[in-house]
């Protein structure tokens, strides 16, 4: 049976399907590591500021993501079983990456945020886009919302789930961000890792079942038409 948003309940079961695939996309932890390291210059009251403000950018560009994406996709003629299956590969494929070879997305990240680049007002460019929500946490949004119901009453509900998981991840921004030191001293690059890596298990299992969802939706359309 294909997995639906009731399945937990709506608001309750987006916001446990969203969490987990944010959390691993933003990967609050690892940047952490490379915030403290890059902007070790600065004192704690302006990586204070800085933390506030790219949380608050980063919960912009993610609900922009949750709430217009797929109407953006919609209105060019995409259909939901489409972006179902390709959003799903896009999510399954990126936790893969993260999964094998977080290395290459820790040193992929520090390189967005070159500290020759820091100077004025960094916390939108680059700290937010795209060293923190760049395009992987926009598609995995966007592929996130293909799993919404298809109007009704468990809509809205399903919505403002995911639009929960969102602001919860850009509080662990925060809190990551901001306390970076605490963080580093407690777990340090390879507690990190481990921790990325189990999260991005389970955003590879959220990305197969997406496309799972799309498949399931998708075949009888095929057969339908075929006969």
């Amino acid at each position: 049976m294909a997995w639906s948003p009731n399945s937990f309940g709506g608001a309750p079961g987006a916001f446990l399907l969203g969490l987990p695939a944010l959390v691993s996309i933003v990967n609050p932890l690892g940047s952490a590591l490379i915030f403290s390291q890059v902007l070790s210059d600065r004192s704690h009251a302006d990586r204070s500021l800085l933390a506030r403000q790219v949380a608050t950018y980063s919960a912009t560009v993610l609900l922009v993501s949750l709430w217009a994406g797929s109407a953006i996709l919609d209105f060019f003629g995409v259909t939901l079983s489409a972006l179902r299956l390709a959003g799903g590969l896009v999510v399954a494929s990126r936790a893969w990456t993260l999964l094998n070879a977080p290395e290459q997305s820790e040193a992929r990240k520090e390189q967005q945020a070159n500290p020759a680049r820091l100077s004025g007002d960094v916390a939108f460019y680059p700290l937010t886009m795209p060293f923190t929500t760049g395009p992987g946490s926009i598609a995995v949004s966007i592929a996130l919302t293909s799993v919404r119901p298809e109007g009704g009453a468990a809509y809205l509900p399903f919505m403002l789930g995911l639009t929960a998981s969102a602001f919860a991840v850009c509080g662990l921004i925060w809190v990551c961000y901001r306390y970076a030191d605490s963080v580093i001293a407690l777990l340090g690059s390879s507690g990190a890792r481990v921790v990325s890596r189990l999260v991005a298990f389970l955003l590879l299992c959220i990305g197969t079942q997406i496309m799972i969802n799309g498949l399931h939706d998708l075949i009888p359309k095929l057969f339908a038409t075929s006969q």
